[in-house]
């Protein structure tokens, strides 16, 4: 291969909201997979491989992130494209990495095993490559589309609790908030529509159950992200995995 002539990659960052074993609050947790040859040997990394030729992206993004991890996410959304000229050591690579969400109830089905495993989103070890700069990117994204859009639907299912609507943003925003203002705060923005309904086999009286009252699609693999913002963390660069369990690059 010339060596001006660079290869493509996907990867996908999944984000799930699972229980925090340090607090009350629950937590962004994201799936990686050991990577089992060099460069960075037996360091965790993100999911992902090599883009074929003869397949769209988000379908190799889709491909990849349910062969490493048995995950089939229901919001899959073009990220960034991080293609940095020194990000793989010896070639260049450009990755057009996807971020994937899913429920709690879809992400105890994921497959793990000494080669894959969760991690807290905020709490993680040096990866391979860039590949901490890269959720660095992701969480701050989240974070951000959280403050104009209905992403938390995306944890949720069709009908919730304002307290489990109000986990999720805890748990993308990494802090508690006050359950009386965010339940004015929520009720006042107009984007919730009370079912009726209430939660089922409860003592006490039971919480109503809410939707919103237009929510977005959650399945969306062909939308980007943009470019990236002045607040944004700075670029990631990373390098592409030949490993059975695949990383991203």
């Amino acid at each position: 291969m010339p060596a001006s002539q660079a290869t493509l990659a996907v990867s996908t960052v999944i984000f799930a909201l699972r229980p925090d074993e340090r607090s009350d609050l629950k937590a962004l947790w994201l799936p990686l997979v050991r990577r089992t040859r060099e460069p960075f040997l037996d360091y965790w990394a993100l999911p992902g491989g090599w883009l074929p030729a003869d397949e769209e992206m988000s379908a190799a993004a889709a491909r990849t992130l349910h062969e490493t991890t048995g995950l089939i996410p229901k919001y899959l959304e073009q990220l960034y494209t991080f293609g940095a000229i020194d990000r793989s050591p010896g070639q260049r690579v450009v990755s057009v990495v996807y971020w994937a969400l899913v429920q709690s109830d879809e992400a105890e089905l994921a497959t793990v095993g000494d080669n894959v495993r969760w991690f807290r989103a905020d709490d993680l070890p040096p990866l391979a490559f860039d590949h901490n700069r890269i959720v660095e990117y992701a969480l701050w994204r989240l974070r951000t589309k959280l403050e104009y859009s209905r992403i938390a639907h995306a944890f949720l299912g069709d009908t919730f609790t304002l307290t489990q609507l109000r986990e999720v943003n805890e748990a993308v925003l990494g802090r508690p908030l006050d359950p009386a203002n965010f339940r004015r705060a929520v009720e006042a923005s107009g984007t919730l529509v009370d079912t009726g309904e209430r939660v089922a086999g409860t003592r006490h009286r039971p919480p109503r159950l809410y939707r919103f009252s237009d929510p977005e699609p959650l399945q969306n693999p062909a939308a980007g992200l943009g470019t990236l913002g002045s607040r944004a963390p700075a670029s990631p660069t990373s390098a592409p995995s030949q490993a059975p369990h695949r990383s991203i690059e």
